[in-house]
């Protein structure tokens, strides 16, 4: 096959590039390719489907503020329902942890992120524990909870429904999609092929003209690669370092009436729900999923968890029994002796360097990721970068009437702030 852009990848970035560069040149033939069987099967499809603009970092806040005005828009003006539910972001910390941030959350303020400081939290979320005196909570160093931030343009989403949407409209406007079609490799060839075995050879000049797959070549003008923490294997045997390694990530769900009253806050948000609530220990984080009144728990680790590609990750109930549950249960005893109804493992594809995704470019290539977990968030801008990127574009329009110069989250010419503000 041959095509004018080749996108390998069909999870949110690789969909959300897809649609805009359609959108942007509707006579050039896109083809987007997948391993799986359908849209967003990979990372996308096991994501909390969480969103907010709460970052230090002006790049990463002007990335995920434009993607959820879109999501908005989508929702309210194209009539697809995404079940987006703004329920806020709820961060518990004690006087000390939060003296330290001060300045951070003074920082976000100024750039215009909006936030509530609530400082009595246990009258806003039912049977929250906020003070300790046992043993068990002396041997686990439990921080006290004694004010509360809350991230106001924040919330829940569905991943699956939003990765949908933009492979509907891509198919819509002309694109072309194969799924169970696997990359195994880009296609590196000279310029100027001379027709001898082994080129390229160093002396020669290179460019990226596709892919090869499990189903014979597709050649491309253009080729991007979306593919979140497996792209490294397609980019190792070309010597490009995608600044990402993979780390697993869990989430464990609940549904039980002692989890009741988590559906009966008050004053915090429209639904009456818990928001996204993460704990003042160990990164231990809780939402309340509307759609099915089921509480999904999770835990940013991070020192103790390897680094560490897995095709198919699978869920650990002992990590949540021995390590998840005890925190839980002393800051929300409504979950004593309760199990898990359902659970699975994805993985984030961590860029600990600054915390900021990452679009390179080079003659005939993007590459899109390190996301770090907020690839859903900040997937609407993403989308426009990469698409502007693909046709060579200095700047990308988000959405909103704003725009971001693309080369600012490139490798070799990159310009951003390091994240001070990583759940």
């Amino acid at each position: 096959m041959n095509c004018d852009v080749l996108i390998i990848g069909g999870g949110v970035l690789g969909f959300s590039s897809a649609y805009y560069l359609k959108d942007w040149m509707p006579r050039k033939k896109i083809v987007v390719i997948d391993k799986l069987g359908g849209p967003g099967q990979g990372n996308s499809a096991k994501s909390e489907g969480a969103f907010r603009n709460v970052f230090s970092s002006k790049t990463n806040f002007l990335l995920a503020d434009s993607t959820i005005d879109a999501f908005d828009h989508f929702q309210r003006n194209n009539g697809f329902n995404l079940n987006m539910n703004k329920l806020g972001y709820l961060w518990l910390f004690n006087d000390t942890q939060y003296q330290k941030l001060e300045s951070v959350f003074k920082h976000m303020t100024e750039m215009g992120v909006e936030t509530q400081i609530l400082n009595k939290v246990k009258e806003r979320v039912p049977g929250l524990v906020t003070q300790f005196d046992d043993e068990e909570s002396s041997i686990l160093d439990l921080p006290p909870v004694n004010i509360g931030v809350k991230g106001v343009k924040c919330g829940s989403i569905d991943a699956d429904s939003l990765v949908r949407y933009y492979e509907q409209e891509f198919l819509r406007k002309g694109g072309e999609v194969y799924y169970n079609t696997e990359a195994l490799n880009l296609l590196l060839e000279p310029e100027t092929p001379l027709g001898i075995p082994g080129e390229p050879f160093i002396w020669q000049d290179t460019e990226i003209k596709g892919a090869k797959t499990k189903v014979g070549e597709i050649r491309a003008n253009t080729t991007i690669l979306a593919l979140g923490v497996w792209s490294q294997k397609i980019l190792n045997p070309i010597g490009i370092d995608g600044m990402m390694r993979p780390k697993k990530r869990h989430i464990f769900v609940f549904k039980h009436p002692n989890l009741d009253n988590l559906f009966k806050v008050k004053n915090l948000n429209d639904y009456e729900a818990l928001p996204l609530t993460i704990l003042p220990k160990s990164g231990v984080y809780l939402k309340a999923e509307i759609s099915e009144k089921s509480i999904w728990v999770g835990c940013a680790d991070n020192l103790g968890r390897k680094f560490g590609l897995e095709d198919d990750p699978q869920p650990e109930l002992d990590y949540y029994i021995d390590n998840i549950y005890h925190i839980l249960v002393a800051y929300l005893p409504c979950f004593k002796d309760l199990r898990p109804t359902n659970m699975w493992a994805g993985q984030y594809a961590i860029n600990s360097f600054d915390g900021s995704p990452v679009v390179e470019s080079i003659p005939g290539f993007v590459y899109v990721g390190a996301v770090s977990g907020s690839g859903i968030m900040k997937s609407d801008a993403l989308g426009r970068i990469t698409a502007a990127a693909c046709i060579e574009e200095s700047t990308a329009p988000l959405f909103g009437e704003r725009e971001i110069k693309v080369s600012d989250l490139g490798i070799t010419k990159r310009n951003v702030e390091r994240e001070e503000f990583i759940i």
